[in-house]
């Protein structure tokens, strides 16, 4: 095989691979401002709405948003929540439930894709949250 061939080849193939990370990056970027808005707009509010009528209803959950993410957690167990993320090392960013559960000695986890940030509806979240809090309470 001539070189000249090889070496075209090879520039292609480097092309393609700076023109699919840039790809990448800019939908990570959009899909990272969406889960933004979709975090203050809709997941926390949310999130806060139930921890309030668990306490009123005599459960003890707090919301915490750390950077990136929501979470319910029980104020008896620290291994007891339920989280949102946003996971950006796939092809296209999801957003990520992932609940965990303490049971003696073990801890139960499970995480579940929800959707697209853009995409995600605030009935979609609860109905996640409902499932995972169940056998929290």
């Amino acid at each position: 095989m001539e070189i000249a061939d090889v070496r075209r080849r090879v520039n292609e193939s480097i092309e393609r691979a700076k023109r699919q990370a840039a790809e990448r990056r800019s939908r990570t970027d959009e899909a990272g401002r969406a889960y933004d808005q979709f975090l203050d707009r809709v997941a926390v509010p949310l999130f806060r709405q139930i921890a309030n009528v668990l306490r009123a209803e005599g459960y003890s959950f707090n919301v915490f948003t750390p950077s990136g993410s929501v979470r319910l957690m029980s104020d008896r167990r620290a291994e007891d929540f339920v989280e949102v993320v946003l996971d950006t090392s796939g092809s296209a960013a999801q957003v990520v439930g992932h609940a965990s559960r303490s049971r003696g000695r073990r801890v139960e986890e499970s995480e579940r894709d929800l959707g697209e940030p853009a995409a995600l509806t605030e009935a979609e979240l609860l109905d996640f949250v409902m499932k995972e809090l169940e056998p929290l309470l």
